[in-house]
């Protein structure tokens, strides 16, 4: 047993603890690349508009048939209300933000293999 590992078994009582050292360690010169602070800044870049966008989109709905009924509920196709067509809206608009996220997704990911690549050639491989 390797004097690390010994220290952490008496400390701790186990060496997975310096594993997941080891590996928390890892994860912090990966964190701190310019790779990953980018990976990260585009991740935000998209996620909190379209959370943002979404949460105000989805509560739009509660709130103007609490505050404007009468415009909720005026008729606009035959016996379809405002309210109604704007509920079913929100399905749509549910999958087009899914579906779009799926497209950008891609950017995502070809910057996060890039990362494993050059963390894999930085350890010395796996």
């Amino acid at each position: 047993m390797t004097p690390v590992a010994a220290q952490a078994q008496a400390t701790r009582g186990t060496t997975i603890d310096v594993r997941f050292q080891a590996h928390h360690s890892v994860w912090d010169g990966i964190a701190a690349t310019p790779q990953f602070r980018r990976l990260t800044s585009a991740k935000k870049a998209f996620i909190i508009p379209v959370f943002i966008f979404y949460v105000a989109f989805t509560l739009a709905l509660p709130v103007l048939d609490g505050y404007a009924p009468h415009f909720m509920s005026a008729k606009v196709f035959g016996a379809m209300s405002r309210a109604y067509i704007f509920a079913l809206s929100q399905i749509l608009v549910t999958w087009a933000i899914a579906w779009l996220y799926i497209k950008v997704a891609g950017k995502f990911d070809r910057l996060a293999k890039d990362i494993v690549v050059q963390a894999e050639e930085t350890q010395g491989g796996k």
